[in-house]
C-alpha cells in the first residue's frame, strides 16, 4: 500500500470517527430539547386567553378621552373580539417548546448550541470522507445520508440565524437525524472507493448535490405538515368545545398557529420545487452523457417524476378553494412519502440502473 492509500484510508477512519462524535453530540442535543418542552412552561397561552377573558370578557384598560373644557370622560372598556377569516382562525402562535419560561429557554439554547456543535463535526467528517475519496461525497447510500441529515441540520440553523421562529422543529429533526444517521452507520456503510466509470462527471455534483438540498428542504417542509394537521385538529376540538388531554395541551398549545404552520410548510415547498424541477432535468442531461438516452423509464427516474408530479398536485391545490388546508396537506405528505421511497425502496429493493454505487 503506498503513502497516498494509506493517507486515504486514514482520513476514511477519521470521518467514520467524526460521524460517530456528532452522534453523540446530537443525542446530547435531543436530550436538551426534551428538557426544554419538560421543564418550560405550558401555560403562558392558557394565562394569555384568560387574561382576555378576565372581567366580563375583557381584558382591556378603561380608556379615557379627553373632553373640551379640560375634563375627561370615562369610557367602557372594548371587548375582545376573535376573528376567523373563511376557513381559518385568527389564533395567536404559542409559545415554542420553552413556553415562555426561563429555565425552559436556557435549556432550549442549550440545544441549540448543541446541534449546532454536531452540525459543524458532522460537517467535518462529511469533507474529510470526500478528501479521503478525492470525489463529491454522495457517491452511495450512506454518504447521501450523511451529507443529508448535514443539509437539513444546517438549513434548519439557517432559519434560526434568519431569525425565523422555527425551534419548534429542533426535537422532531434532531430525532430523526439520530435515526437517519444510525441507519447509515449500521445499515447503509459502505467502504470508501472510487465510482464507476458513468458516475465520473461534473454532473455528480450538480444533479445529486441539489437532489440532497431538495430533499432536506422538504423534509422540514413535511415536518411543518405533520404538526399543522396535530395543531389544526386541536383548534378545531377547542372551537367546537371540546376538552383536549392534558398531554395535547402540552405539547400543542406551544406550537406556532395552525395557520402558521401552514403557512410555512407551503413556502418552503414552494421555494423547493423549482430547483427539484432542475434536478429531474440535470438528472436527465447526466443519463444523455452516460447512458446515451436523456429517459430510460428507470425506476428512480420514474420515482423522481412522481415525486415532481405529487408537490405539483401539491401546489396546485393550495391555489385551489376546495382544498386548501387538510386536503393539500394530505398531498404534501404522500409527495414526501414518494421522495422517501425513491431513495429507500428503489435503492434497496428495486433493480435500477442507479443501483451501480451500492448501498
Amino acid at each position: 500500500m503506498n503513502l497516498a492509500a494509506a493517507n486515504n484510508e486514514s482520513l476514511a477512519e477519521f470521518s467514520n470517527v467524526l460521524i460517530y462524535s456528532a452522534m453523540a453530540v446530537y443525542t446530547l442535543a435531543f436530550l436538551a430539547h426534551i428538557a426544554e418542552w419538560t421543564f418550560g412552561s405550558r401555560s403562558k397561552v392558557a394565562r394569555t386567553a384568560a387574561a382576555l377573558t378576565a372581567d366580563g370578557g375583557s381584558a382591556a384598560p378603561e380608556v379615557r378621552v379627553a373632553r373640551k373644557g379640560g375634563g375627561t370622560a370615562v369610557l367602557e372598556r372594548p371587548t375582545v373580539v376573535t376573528r376567523a377569516a373563511v376557513g381559518a382562525r385568527d389564533v395567536p402562535d404559542g409559545p415554542g417548546a420553552a413556553g415562555g419560561d426561563q429555565q425552559g429557554d436556557m435549556y432550549g439554547r442549550i440545544a441549540v448550541s448543541l446541534t449546532a456543535l454536531a452540525f459543524l463535526v458532522e460537517a467535518a467528517g462529511v469533507v474529510t470522507r470526500a478528501v479521503s475519496v478525492q470525489r463529491a461525497p454522495w457517491g452511495n447510500m450512506y454518504e447521501f445520508s450523511t451529507t443529508f441529515s448535514t443539509v437539513a441540520v444546517g438549513a434548519y440553523l439557517g432559519f434560526l440565524l434568519a431569525r425565523r421562529n422555527v425551534r419548534w422543529i429542533g426535537l422532531p429533526l434532531v430525532t430523526t437525524v439520530l435515526l437517519d444517521l444510525g441507519i447509515a452507520v449500521t445499515w447503509l456503510y459502505t467502504e470508501s472507493d472510487q465510482l464507476v466509470p458513468a458516475l465520473h462527471s461534473y454532473w455528480l455534483w450538480i444533479h445529486v448535490s441539489t437532489a440532497i438540498f431538495c430533499g432536506a428542504v422538504f423534509y422540514l417542509g413535511a415536518v411543518a405538515t405533520l404538526l399543522y394537521l396535530f395543531r389544526d385538529s386541536y383548534e378545531n376540538k377547542l372551537v367546537n368545545g371540546g376538552s383536549p388531554g392534558s398531554f395535547a395541551r402540552s405539547v400543542l398549545e406551544r406550537l406556532p398557529a395552525a395557520a402558521s404552520l401552514d403557512k410555512f410548510a407551503y413556502r418552503i415547498n414552494a421555494a423547493v420545487f423549482p430547483l427539484w424541477t432542475f434536478t429531474i432535468i440535470a438528472g436527465a442531461i447526466w443519463a444523455g452523457d452516460a447512458w446515451g438516452r436523456y429517459w430510460g423509464w428507470d425506476a428512480k427516474e420514474v420515482w423522481s417524476f412522481i415525486t415532481w408530479v405529487a408537490y405539483a398536485a401539491y401546489l396546485h391545490a393550495r391555489a385551489t378553494a376546495g382544498w386548501k388546508g387538510r386536503k393539500a396537506a394530505y398531498i404534501a405528505l404522500i409527495a414526501f412519502a414518494c421522495f422517501l421511497f425513491n431513495y429507500y425502496g428503489v435503492n434497496l429493493f428495486v433493480n435500477s440502473l442507479h443501483g451501480y454505487a451500492g448501498v
